[in-house]
């Protein structure tokens, strides 16, 4: 059994962990012969990781260590203990997993969060409160919230009505459409934005994306950890 853990290293008694850096993982080229890799770090890190891996031919199973402010994706999956899931695997046995769905945007990719709407007003301005003591933990999004509520309360019905205004947030899928609000992605969501250069926001990191159409669509899935 091979396991590689990306952006932390971590030891176990009776398992050979290889461990990289996050920023190192174009550079490794035999990610396929790994049975389990090991996430650290938050959303981001996890929609980044991926977005070089979901193509692979033999995708592994992904364990996922959440260290990240919000941490939805292992929120979702009922993440286990890091420590668990590794004495589960040290007794040879297999531990249960789930697949998450994942999506493409343009050249982007993302796992249940996208949009220019007030998420992408929120993720800037928790992003420019992630200093000092409040640059771990949630409170700079909670406090993010506070602030930006009352724009919100105004602005989000005309957003709503919007062409070229989105947001999809596949946990509330029980929401499949309302406005320009998607909790699930059809098979193929074309959207024209005003501008060549946008900012969006996707899995809570802030994007650059070139281009003003927009073309969002399912890219598959992936199995991860689960309890």
């Amino acid at each position: 059994m091979q396991i590689l853990s990306i952006g932390k290293t971590i030891d176990h008694d009776h398992l050979e962990i290889h461990a990289i850096d996050a920023s190192s993982l174009a550079e490794h080229h035999n990610i396929e012969a790994y049975d389990y890799v090991i996430i650290n770090g938050g959303d981001g890190t996890i929609r980044r990781v991926l977005k070089q891996l979901h193509t692979l031919k033999h995708i592994p199973t992904f364990i996922l260590n959440p260290t990240g402010s919000f941490n939805v994706v292992a929120k979702i999956h009922r993440a286990p203990k890091i420590e668990a899931v590794l004495d589960l695997l040290a007794e040879g046995k297999k531990p249960k997993t789930e697949k998450h769905h994942i999506f493409r945007l343009n050249d982007e990719l993302f796992l249940f969060s996208a949009g220019n709407m007030g998420d992408l007003q929120h993720i800037s301005l928790s992003e420019t409160l992630r200093f000092g003591w409040l640059k771990q933990g949630i409170l700079k999004y909670i406090l993010a919230i506070l602030f930006l509520f009352p724009v919100h309360l105004i602005m989000t019905p005309f957003m709503l009505m919007s062409a070229t205004r989105f947001f999809i947030f596949t946990p509330a899928r029980f929401i499949k459409k309302m406005g320009s609000f998607y909790g699930e992605v059809p098979k193929n969501l074309n959207i024209d934005l005003d501008n060549e250069y946008n900012i969006l926001e996707l899995d809570g990191d802030i994007v650059n994306v070139h281009g003003r159409h927009l073309e969002i669509q399912q890219a598959g899935n992936i199995p991860v950890v689960t309890r």
